[in-house]
């Protein structure tokens, strides 16, 4: 069963016509626009996206109290646990109605681009501030490195939401883990835009509930609580996609850097090709970005910039509201690894079915980089459940990968 093959995404089912109308005349105004995107995005991406954050980020935080907070300082978000159960509950059941067994696909970050093989390559003469953890000390990991579309659905490249994401296991790393479902891995994750769409897991459980109604529109238009500002914060970074080798990823949540520091981190490509788009303003191939991932690694071998940016601000570079921009005048994001992807082929069927058996979770890491918020608190057990009924469902064991897996 190819549940990985693009189909539209579904109409919206609020139970009223009129919200329903306006949901979907929401995505089909997103995908007209993305059709003409590549002719005036660069100019305003130059001109105004940044200028455009500030005033956004600045707007943000005038509704925000400083707490008062310490740096790598977290405050548990009342009634955190039983949003946590409200979100978990919401994509069970999306889930369900999307995929049928031994097709089940992620509720999030749900198509897959590809999965690629990789080297981490931690650099040498850090600052000393950064030493910590796996960048210790300049060392080499294997790792697996998944591309994926937006979800919850797969939709057609040119028809989702202009939204793409990372997730790199690291394999081979010492130490005892926060989770004991993985013993030698390490994960992180990135996404296109550099702030999370909810700021907190109350406003994440909001969200889920309209997803589940293919009705994400009126998460960000509600009446009671609007999410205006955060609509045009992943607006300024959502767009018409060229590769996934060539935008940037940010993690958008903090985790450790060694004890009392915080950080986050985000993939820069270190080319600046930018592959045509087929068709355009008609419409492109279902797969076109993983045909540029084919492409581009058949040709030769891909290098991106691991970079970090570390916590200055407790107040407006804040742990438990991930919707906040972490400004670089306050703490530049500073290189220190290089995710190097050899030339290969990897779309093979046999390769695809191994990224669905894989299971991703911020928790598969050391004590040194513990990911922190609230977020991240509900990553551990959402990520986990989710997987497993993945994997339960698909009838498939866990697997923990050691790089040496060949495919035909």
């Amino acid at each position: 069963m190819n549940s990985n093959a693009s189909r539209p995404v579904p109409r919206a089912n609020t139970g009223s016509v009129v919200k329903n109308f306006v949901a979907n005349t929401f995505i089909l105004l997103v995908q007209m626009e993305r059709r003409i995107d590549r002719w005036i995005r660069p100019a305003f991406d130059l001109v105004l996206r940044d200028l455009v954050a500030r005033l956004i980020t600045a707007l943000i935080n005038m509704q925000r109290k400083d707490e008062g907070l310490k740096i790598a300082e977290e405050k548990p978000l009342p009634h955190e646990e039983a949003y946590l159960d409200s979100i978990i509950s919401s994509f069970e059941k999306q889930m369900r109605g999307l995929w049928k067994s031994g097709g089940f696909e992620r509720g999030g970050n749900t198509k897959t681009q590809g999965i690629v093989r990789g080297e981490f390559i931690i650099h040498d003469n850090l600052p000393l501030q950064f030493r910590h953890g796996i960048y210790a000390k300049p060392q080499t990991f294997q790792a697996w490195v998944r591309f994926s579309g937006p979800g919850p659905y797969i939709t057609p490249d040119i028809d989702d939401v202009g939204f793409m994401s990372i997730s790199i296991k690291l394999m081979g790393v010492p130490g005892p883990k926060l989770m004991d479902q993985e013993k030698f891995t390490l994960d992180m994750f990135g996404v296109s835009t550099p702030t999370f769409v909810t700021p907190d897991t109350m406003a994440n459980a909001q969200l889920q509930i309209q997803s589940q109604k293919n009705a994400q529109a009126f998460y960000f238009l509600n009446f009671r609580r609007p999410h205006i500002l955060d609509m045009i914060m992943q607006a300024l970074w959502t767009k018409t996609q060229t590769s996934p080798f060539e935008a940037p990823y940010f993690s958008c949540v903090p985790y450790l850097l060694g004890e009392g520091q915080a950080m986050q981190y985000s993939v820069w490509p270190k080319s600046k090709k930018r592959t045509r788009i087929p068709r355009l303003p008609l419409r492109p191939p279902d797969d076109y970005l993983r045909n540029s991932m084919v492409a581009a690694l058949a040709e030769g071998d891909v290098d991106l910039d691991f970079r970090i940016q570390l916590q200055t601000d407790p107040h407006l570079m804040p742990i438990e509201n991930n919707a906040v921009l972490w400004p670089e005048r306050l703490s530049p994001r500073v290189s220190v690894a290089t995710l190097h992807l050899p030339k290969q082929k990897f779309d093979s069927p046999e390769q695809m079915k191994f990224a669905r058996e894989l299971s991703y979770n911020p928790w598969h890491t050391i004590a040194e980089h513990r990911p922190l918020g609230n977020q991240s608190r509900a990553r551990r057990r959402m990520y986990l459940a989710l997987s497993e009924l993945r994997q339960r469902l698909n009838e498939v064991p866990h697997r923990e990968p050691n790089g040496d897996e060949t495919f035909e």
